[in-house]
């Protein structure tokens, strides 16, 4: 359990700390939850016994794909929970996500990004250098409408002096063009889209403030802006964030080292749900898009939620 921040409160061995909630009541009360929101019952650990999994993402039926980065492992869970593996010698993927064919794209970290099959073997190369040199390790990425893919390449498992020497944010377009959109963030990591597209959160792991960034155009952006600030552990500064994902309501859900810090559309922090290990990445998924799937550390933990995901383009 982790120490509740100033006026907020935690209720239960796996709670949920509400803004502006009541003063501290005892563990064995009720769980707390947000009228509209979540959650509707406890945190459960679905699957155990992992390296470190990361990079979870639902298809348009449900079923969750996760990596297990260290493993080279790519599972794959249907909406029964059952679990199989989806793809061996993974190149240390991280982050994934549906295309609009059904097809899992993801970010090897050793240096690429690519496109599997229904096999789990890769069938194309989304992104592989830019201007001549190898990225440094991709690590998490979005795709938009238009069919682009905005990813992060920090230096997490990268080589040393780094290939591209700046951490930064990418975007491939369809066509393969790939252009270079930030470059001043410590270890950017998280990324996303807003629902409507308009706008970009990154998520820094060297900072606790997360940024937007307007998008002009797909693969185009405008100058970035400190959307929210992390709640920090009792002791802890300028820790930043991992992964995150979001809701049909434009609410992002953050993993930190608290949990899964849940901020509305205009950086408001609603709540923070607390995970049994420290989360890094989340997803919408199930039939109906309304169970929240945590990678942690070892385990994949699974959250009912009242809110359903938001469906990118890619997972319609």
């Amino acid at each position: 359990m982790f120490a509740a921040a100033t006026s907020r409160s935690c209720v239960g061995a796996l709670a949920i700390c509400l803004a502006g909630s009541l003063p501290a009541q005892a563990a064995d009360e009720a769980r707390t939850s947000i009228a509209g929101l979540g959650p509707t019952g406890p945190v459960a650990k679905l699957h155990g016994g992992f390296q470190f999994t990361e990079g979870p993402a639902a298809d348009r039926d449900g079923n969750v794909y996760f990596s297990d980065i260290p493993a080279e492992k790519i599972y794959k869970v249907d909406t029964t929970g059952k679990l199989t593996t989806f793809r061996e010698n993974s190149n240390n993927v991280n982050g994934t996500m549906v295309n609009a064919a059904g097809e899992l794209v993801g970010c090897e970290m050793q240096g690429q990004v690519t496109v599997m099959g229904a096999d789990g073997q890769v069938v194309r190369t989304v992104a592989k250098e830019y201007e001549g040199k190898r990225f440094n390790a991709p690590n998490d990425l979005v795709i938009d409408s238009a069919g682009g893919v905005y990813f992060t390449d920090p230096h997490f498992r990268a080589p040393t002096p780094l290939p591209q020497g700046v951490t930064a944010v990418y975007y491939t377009a369809a066509d393969g063009k790939v252009t270079r959109l930030v470059d001043d963030l410590k270890a950017p990591n998280g990324v996303i889209l807003s629902p409507d597209e308009n706008t970009l959160y990154v998520i820094p792991s060297g900072q606790a403030e997360m940024m937007a960034y307007p998008v002009v155009s797909p693969g185009k952006l405008g100058k970035g802006r400190v959307f929210c600030t992390l709640e920090q552990k009792e002791g802890q500064t300028g820790k930043g964030g991992d992964g995150l994902t979001v809701d049909v309501k434009g609410n992002l859900y953050i993993t930190s080292a608290l949990g899964l810090q849940i901020f509305d559309p205009s950086g408001k922090l609603l709540a923070i749900i607390a995970i049994p290990e420290q989360p890094a990445n989340c997803t919408f998924g199930g039939a109906d898009r309304k169970t929240l799937y945590v990678t942690a550390r070892t385990s994949l933990y699974t959250v009912p939620m009242e809110v359903a995901g938001h469906a990118f383009a890619q997972g319609k």
